[in-house]
């Protein structure tokens, strides 16, 4: 084992980088630009010669060093190859290999969320497990799977999607993926603020936190989750229905995987306590027996789950 290890999480605008020990201590972190003209050929090449500048820096042999661990916004499989990555404008790319070839280092690639999952069954809110789910609230709905220390990345690099699971199946509106009725339409930022606004429409004389940002055009997902804790009726009802939906969709990915630990991250999250207490009162009525008493957790990493779990891909057992 090397006393150094890479880990870097790229995303749409810039590329987050960490310098870790292999014990867990970050050391050094840093950004640069995603530069995605070109077809994003200089992505892997700007990477390489940031690592490289650092190790020159430090001063660090290669020798010394475990590799490079990289997520991506996209689908990868087992062998660190991606098939297209639509935001950093890249066709099928051999991620792993040349960023290899480029450094001089070993390297290993992960879809991001689930890396991000890595990171907090690391050094986040799992530490310590071995199989964990974690379930990414933003614009859309993310997942990861941890199962025996390591990402479950699945035959086509899609596991984890838990977004498009279908969970009603008579949506007749579609997801941004094609399909009808996916988790994401209904647990996403995006899905919470479209069932508020079928709440408001459905309700016109209720009164509501939501209505002035509702008449404003303004509605977002932190004014529901505001409402909802400031125990708005209204808010409750949707929010309500949301943790129902939810909760009884992780109950099912636990009938299959069954974790030690659920955990919730993205922006939707920062709603904190009151968001798990919801998801948690329907998982629990719903999951498998046996499933029941796993703890729904909020991610402690933030921003920096990314950079950690890339990490800890590279760690030598």
């Amino acid at each position: 084992m090397g006393l150094y290890c890479f880990g870097i999480d790229v995303g749409g605008t810039t590329v987050k980088c960490g310098l870790f020990t292999t014990d867990g201590t970050l050391v050094e972190h840093w950004e640069i630009p995603t530069r995605v003209e070109s077809d994003g050929a200089s992505i892997l090449p700007d990477i390489a010669q940031t690592i490289q500048a650092k190790i020159d820096e430090l001063g660090l042999e290669k020798d010394n060093i475990d590799g490079v661990g990289i997520g991506i916004p996209g689908p990868v499989n087992e062998k660190g190859e991606v098939p297209v990555a639509v935001n950093l404008h890249w066709g099928f790319k051999a991620v792993a290999s040349e960023l290899s070839a480029l450094t001089g280092l070993k390297a290993m690639a992960g879809n991001d969320a689930n890396v991000a999952a890595l990171g907090e069954a690391w050094k986040g809110a799992a530490a310590g497990a071995k199989n964990i789910l974690m379930v990414t609230l933003g614009t859309g709905v993310g997942g990861g799977v941890i199962i025996g220390g390591r990402i479950l990345h699945g035959t086509h690099g899609a596991a984890g999607e838990i977004g498009h699971a279908n969970v009603k199946h008579d949506e007749t509106i579609p997801c941004n993926c094609g399909n009808h009725g996916c988790l994401e339409q209904y647990a996403s930022a995006t899905g919470m603020v479209r069932l508020a606004k079928e709440a408001l429409d459905a309700a016109p004389e209720e009164e509501s936190l939501l209505r002035v940002p509702y008449k404003a055009g303004t509605l977002e997902a932190k004014d529901l989750l505001d409402a909802y804790k400031e125990e708005d009726p209204l808010a409750i009802r949707v929010m309500e229905h949301v943790g129902d939906i939810l909760g009884g969709a992780i109950a099912s990915f636990s009938c299959v995987m069954d974790p030690e630990a659920i955990v919730i991250g993205g922006g939707v999250s920062k709603a904190g306590k009151p968001l798990v207490d919801c998801i948690t009162k329907y998982y629990r009525q719903y999951a498998f027996s046996p499933s029941k008493p796993t703890p729904i957790v909020l991610a402690e990493l933030g921003n920096s789950a990314g950079i950690y779990g890339a990490a800890r891909m590279v760690i030598s057992d």
